[in-house]
């Protein structure tokens, strides 16, 4: 069942053109430490830590590829400025988790929940979502459980409009975890093949908002058993470091299955993408590149670092 394999033709040049901003903070800051040097020694690496960190890669990170960085000069006592490249584009590789476009067959609908703070695009990242499952034929419904803000209903049904498939709803203030019931019963008995719930935005740092996210799984478990298939936590890339405290949260908080990374395309801080896949060991299922339907993009790991590096 892959329900994930949905590429648009003008991935790659979207993907390039994304992470235009990325590529020429991480690469400007990395050339301005090895302006006119041609070797890469240990004076050089400082450099190039300071570099990597400021990029929003992360201090974590960033210390394991200089520390496979000082083993590699350690062993050749330097390596040209030209390699550098490639030894960048290698660790990465190592270090960020694979995402698989491919999802087992479940009993019913495949669930995903999805959770964030305000702000990070949650409810559009749905929306396009929503219209790329359908148009690869399946059924959709959605699920409006952020019941604590009516303009997030109201935004979510235009993004079912849009996307021409399924909502469920109730009146503001209701529980979400009796939406996410009706849902799941809508679900099941209308045939559908994926339901995507919207859960309000939770500040990280309020414990009892993110206990209500056990709640809801709780109770969708008793509809769709194993449900929700998947938690995707959505993260606004243009946050940088901010990104990274919030799936440190969410994770304590919940299990996260995947992550969703937005607005790509208007940041420079696109280094986090590695640094958050690094340190949480959570594959990265989507990043968003642009505003159309079609700038979800699902993340392929061998992608994103040959458009970041070459």
């Amino acid at each position: 069942m892959g329900i994930f394999n949905f590429f648009s033709k003008d991935k790659k040049e979207k993907l390039d053109k994304g992470l235009e901003k990325t590529k020429t903070n991480v690469f400007g800051k990395i050339s301005r430490a090895l302006a006119g040097k041609s070797i890469i020694d240990e004076l050089a690496l400082d450099d190039i830590e300071e570099a990597l960190i400021t990029s929003d890669i992360g201090v974590e990170t960033t210390l394991k590829i200089i520390k496979k960085l000082e083993e590699r000069v350690a062993q050749d006592k330097y390596i040209n400025t030209s390699e550098l490249n490639d030894f960048l584009k290698e660790e990465v590789s190592l270090l960020m988790k694979d995402s698989s476009a491919e999802i087992s067959d479940v009993d019913g609908p495949y669930v995903i929940m999805v959770v964030g703070v305000n702000g990070v695009g949650k409810t559009t990242t749905i929306g396009k979502l929503a219209h790329q499952f359908k148009q690869q034929g399946k059924k959709v419904v959605l699920g409006a459980a952020d019941t604590f803000r009516a303009a997030a209903v109201d935004q979510l049904v235009i993004w079912a409009d849009r996307a021409e498939v399924a909502i469920v709803k109730q009146d503001m203030g209701s529980d979400p975890a009796s939406v996410c019931f009706d849902t799941l019963q809508s679900a099941k008995v209308s045939g559908a093949d994926v339901v995507i719930i919207d859960t309000a935005g939770r500040l990280h740092n309020k414990i009892n908002l993110m206990n209500e996210l056990t709640k809801i799984k709780n109770v969708m478990a008793k509809v769709i058993p194993e449900a929700p298939h998947d938690v995707m936590l959505v993260l606004d890339a243009s946050t940088g470091q901010n990104a990274i405290e919030q799936a440190t949260q969410f994770t304590k908080a919940t299990k996260v299955n995947s992550l969703a990374l937005t607005k790509l395309d208007g940041t420079a801080k696109g280094g986090v993408v590695i640094g958050i896949s690094d340190q949480f060991q959570i594959p990265v299922r989507y990043i968003g590149v642009g505003e159309g339907m079609e700038d979800l993009q699902i993340f392929n790991k061998n992608e994103f670092i040959d458009s970041l590096f070459n």
